[in-house]
């Protein structure tokens, strides 16, 4: 295929790199399968201890130069990365959607996520502002001000193979830290093609080798970096599960980490909704990579006088999706990451009907012409009640779960009444309503939306979430300060010595 020629990916590729070098190792390797046929695309070397140990090394190394490069001309760099990205965002944007499966549309839709968070870097580059305090001794000045922590460990996931790297490594970047990448073992190749674009103009510009690492693995892999202490941050995008095991290894060596893990959004609409506004919202939440997004839909909590009119609406619109290889723009929906992901989806609906769910459009494995590859299956809709173990839980595919409600006051404690806290949203056109679920009575979200759906951060705004979500923040907003230490300095520029609370020595 065209678009991974111009992307550098080969039949069988290294794995690891220090930024525009790419140095041997003894890893067993990777195999990458298409989920849209089930064919194999290519081989990605994996990374043994010793060449993790020399990525380390030269990162750590690169960390002393880099912090002392002026914030702005950091951000010159990220400029041109976010130039070069946006040169190559047709072909990334397809291997994004044949690797993992997300549609086209979606594809381009998560590169230009990579070229906005670089141009918001830009900016950032000269605002890294600290605060200046009155001091209680005379002749005395206080500030604060922000320094690199050092090596940046990412764990992405495979939803958003390329986009979440963007956000943390053009912030840490600018800040002054070094990266060093792990990404998902089922997208080793948007990590490659990334790399290559990004080593091209970190070459041309002579960025010390060692700012921007790769290493391709498993678990293992992610263990070693959650353990190592020359890694002060660690950031993880993946499941709760994984999330609480990088968090206690490296909570236990009392470094700091950003979790960004499972979510469990719900929309709520309202009797004073805009329903046909509503239809789109919970679509494309809930279909939207195939129910594949950390903020994807899976619940709906409509009102008791809206809610027959809004599941008919709702049964008819998923009577019309279209589901199929996900590089065709007239589909809507493309496959599973893998069959394992099937298998996921197909226990989630026998536990679902075990538990008193009613579907009302049931899920299947699709099979036959176009469907080879196992991953493909159909978005379905069950009527649940919110106690149920399976709604608490976050089943990563496309099953959405109808709810009523009669009072606002319901509706918020039904949306709060799961474990996970990223996503949330109303629709409803009364102001009462909305501001009610925006208060501090409403939402107990990171993110927490009126009249859109669950979907669809930009980032302008610090995105994360609470509760089992993990608590991390990323992307806008001052989510920078997670990259940085913070420092507070106090000037004496007197000739005298007082000290605090008015102590004294007697000389």
């Amino acid at each position: 295929m065209d678009f991974l020629n111009e992307l550098g990916v080969l039949p069988e590729n290294k794995g690891v790199s220090t930024g525009t070098k790419w140095i041997k190792s003894n890893g067993t390797g990777i195999n990458s399968f298409s989920p849209v046929n089930g064919q194999k695309i290519a081989s990605v070397q994996t990374t043994d201890k010793d060449s993790y140990e020399t990525i380390i090394q030269t990162a750590q190394s690169a960390f002393l130069e880099w912090r002392n490069w002026p914030a702005p001309k950091r951000g010159e760099i990220v400029r041109q990365v976010g130039e070069a990205l946006r040169k190559s965002k047709e072909p990334l944007g397809k291997l994004v959607s044949y690797e993992m499966g997300k549609s086209l549309q979606e594809g381009m839709g998560e590169v230009q996520e990579m070229i906005d968070i670089c141009d918001f870097a830009v900016g950032l580059s000269r605002q890294l502002y600290g605060l200046t305090m009155h001091s209680e001794r005379p002749s005395h000045r206080m500030y604060e001000q922000w320094h690199p922590l050092g090596i940046v460990g990412i764990i992405s996931a495979f939803n958003f193979p390329v986009a979440v790297w963007s956000w943390n490594a053009a912030l840490a970047w600018v800040c002054g830290n070094t990266t060093v990448w792990k990404p998902s073992e089922k997208t080793p190749l948007c990590g490659i093609a990334v790399q290559n674009i990004v080593s091209e103009v970190f070459k041309k510009n002579q960025v010390p080798e060692g700012v921007n690492s790769l290493a391709q693995g498993d678990r293992e892999l992610g263990e070693w970096m959650s353990n190592d202490t020359r890694i002060p941050l660690i950031s993880a995008t993946g499941s709760t599960r994984m999330g609480k095991a990088v968090g206690a290894a490296v909570g236990a060596r009392l470094g700091k980490t950003i979790l960004e893990l499972g979510g469990n959004n719900a929309i709520l609409i309202s009797e004073h909704a805009d329903l046909d506004m509503s239809l789109v919202a919970a679509l494309f939440g809930a279909v939207g990579t195939a129910g594949q997004r950390c903020t994807s839909t899976r619940r709906l909590i409509i009102h008791e006088k809206v809610y027959e009119n809004f599941k008919e609406k709702l049964v008819k619109a998923y009577g019309q999706i279209r589901i199929g290889d996900p590089l065709n723009t007239q589909n809507h929906m493309g496959p599973l990451i893998d069959t394992d992901a099937v298998n996921m989806y197909l226990n989630a609906i026998e536990k679902a009907k075990e538990q008193g769910c009613k579907f009302i459009v049931e899920g299947k494995l699709l099979q036959g012409a176009g469907y080879e590859s196992g991953c493909y299956v159909t978005p379905c809709i069950a009527e649940a009640k919110n106690e149920y173990g399976i709604v608490q839980h976050e089943t990563f595919a496309p099953i959405l779960y109808l709810m009523k409600y009669s009072t606002i006051e319901e509706a918020i404690a039904i949306q709060n009444g799961v474990p996970q806290g990223l996503s949330s949203s109303i629709m409803t056109l009364n102001m009462r309503e909305s501001e009610k679920f925006l208060s501090h009575s409403g939402s107990d979200c990171g993110i927490a939306n009126v009249n859109i759906g669950t979907s669809g951060a930009e980032i302008g705004g610090a995105f994360g979430g609470e509760k089992e979500t993990g608590g991390g923040r990323e992307s806008g907003s001052d989510a920078w300060k997670a990259y940085m230490r913070r420092q507070t300095n106090t000037i004496n520029w007197s000739d005298q010595l007082p000290l605090a609370q008015g102590i004294k020595f007697d000389f």
